[in-house]
């Protein structure tokens, strides 16, 4: 009875799914919202400490690398937030069959996908 077998998949064999896809990118979405909420009360806080502090910010934000920023903080948040409910449905108990989990991260990645787009649309009509 000896068993030559692997304890864990290697590299050369696994293939990535879906889920496990979605469930790395929530921990690194989890991790990036966290310093951009941090980022965000620092910015609110240097407008305490006068216009000029504020104005750098505002440059900043208003530059192409600064937009790129707030899209992809954007589709972080709205990806985060879509992957947190999906997670509250399992939690609940329902999802888990493979073809549902398969369904459910597509939805989160395109769902996210297309709220960075709505988002990103109504933000510029009210600049």
């Amino acid at each position: 009875m000896d068993n030559n077998n692997p304890l864990s998949p290697h590299i050369q064999i696994y293939r990535w799914h879906i889920s496990s896809l979605v469930s790395i990118s929530h921990r690194i979405t989890g991790i990036v919202n966290i310093l951009a909420i941090t980022a965000i009360c620092l910015w609110i806080f240097s407008l305490l400490l006068g216009e000029s502090n504020y104005d750098l910010t505002k440059f900043f934000l208003q530059s192409i690398f600064g937009k790129f920023i707030i899209i992809c903080l954007t589709w972080s948040f709205s990806f985060q937030t879509l992957s947190e409910i999906r997670h509250l449905v399992m939690d609940l108990g329902y999802g888990f069959e493979l073809k549902t989990t398969k369904i459910t991260g597509l939805a989160v990645i395109f769902g996210s996908i297309f709220f960075t787009i709505i988002f990103y649309l109504l933000g510029k009509n009210f600049i």
